[in-house]
């Protein structure tokens, strides 16, 4: 199949680690890949293109730009002459609904990656019911997504497939050892490390996670990977840590390239999120055996198991927080098997080659109903 991917920017995020891991399988089992992005740096392009996949970028900054830009998307769609547009994050799900058909585009698939705090607004829930009718499947990354777009974007559920997330834990072990890794970021082998991976965005909820810090065993350190393109989170929260007194052991060490080697190197992860529609980070943890712990909230108990393979508590609770840090790192041998348990649902429940094939029968389904050839 010719297919033709459209997401709303190509930086690091759950979204775009998703569709990379998705994009390696399709071309695996033979078929032409295309992506095409709306905004930001495309700072991923690169590692599609390694896949032998066509990277294109068709700029829409504002609203202003959005009749343009789909007059665009629609001509790529054109050019490529794909079998199916398959859509991901609500920019694109909106632009992909209105130039796909527009392009005599065969098959249109959207993915609901998140539980869009933009559904919540009426009028956005309205626009967004309307538009997905054009849409052939949705396919949601959890229960929780699925039940939040029926229930919030307007989509009747019979037409959203539930399909988790995968990904390859091979492809995702440390290349460093624990201890160098360790000596490089200046840590003792025995001080507590705790490792935040996610975009400073609100979403992820740093706030509490600093504050919690402030409540735990002073040797404690935190490393907080990732950046925050459109927002302000790489001032903001590093300021926060300042006023809470823990600059020194909250260690931001923005966008990083070595992701399994920081979460081999560490004890915990941990994410108080406010809302997740699966975390994809969660699973990367869990694929180096690296209990979690996380709020109880969104599809996150979907992932993550209380009491089995991590520690899960209320959002927005520093003290919660802080207690279940404190208890995991005083107690080694549970650590280490929720840690292992981890592992072991991540290899049961989320394995790469059935997502691609569960995404690739929806495809084929489409197609076959609508007498073409997959």
């Amino acid at each position: 199949m010719k297919i033709a991917h459209l997401i709303t920017t190509l930086g690091v995020g759950g979204a775009e680690k998703h569709l990379h891991w998705l994009a390696a399988g399709q071309r695996q089992r033979g078929h032409q890949v295309s992506v095409t992005y709306l905004k930001g740096q495309g700072e991923l392009s690169a590692d599609f293109e390694a896949l032998g996949v066509e990277v294109g970028c068709v700029p829409m900054e504002g609203l202003a730009a959005a009749p343009s830009a789909i007059g665009r998307v629609r001509d790529r769609f054109g050019a490529l002459a794909p079998d199916v547009v398959h859509t991901h994050l609500l920019k694109a799900d909106v632009v992909g609904a209105l130039a796909a058909p527009r392009a005599g585009v065969p098959a249109l698939i959207t993915s609901k990656h998140n539980d869009e705090r933009a559904l919540l607004k009426r009028p956005v829930a309205f626009i967004h019911g309307r538009l997905t009718r054009r849409a052939d499947r949705v396919i949601a990354l959890s229960d929780h997504v699925r039940r939040f777009v029926a229930e919030h974007g307007r989509v009747p559920i019979e037409r959203i497939t539930r399909i988790y997330s995968g990904i390859d834990p091979q492809g995702l072990q440390p290349k460093r050892i624990r201890a160098d890794v360790r000596a490089e970021l200046g840590v003792a082998d025995d001080a507590p490390l705790l490792v935040c991976v996610g975009r400073l965005a609100p979403q992820k909820d740093h706030p509490t996670l600093l504050a919690a810090l402030a409540r735990m065993s002073p040797d404690t350190v935190l490393l907080i990977v990732g950046g925050d393109p459109f927002g302000d989170g790489e001032t903001r929260l590093p300021a926060l840590a300042q006023a809470l007194g823990v600059a020194d052991r909250a260690r931001f060490l923005g966008i990083r390239h070595d992701v399994p080697d920081l979460l081999g190197a560490s004890d915990l992860f941990v994410m108080p999120s406010l809302w997740e529609g699966l975390g994809l980070v969660f699973l990367e943890a869990m694929a180096v055996s690296l209990p979690v712990v996380a709020s109880n909230i969104s599809a996150i108990p979907e992932v993550v198991e209380d009491g089995t393979s991590g520690w899960l508590v209320p959002p927005g609770d520093p003290d919660a927080l802080a207690a279940a840090v404190t208890e995991a790192m005083g107690a080694d041998d549970e650590r280490r098997r929720r840690g292992e348990a981890g592992r072991a649902r991540l290899d049961r429940v989320f394995g790469l080659p059935r997502m691609i094939d569960e995404t690739l029968a929806v495809y084929a389904e489409v197609l076959t109903a609508k007498g073409r050839s997959a």
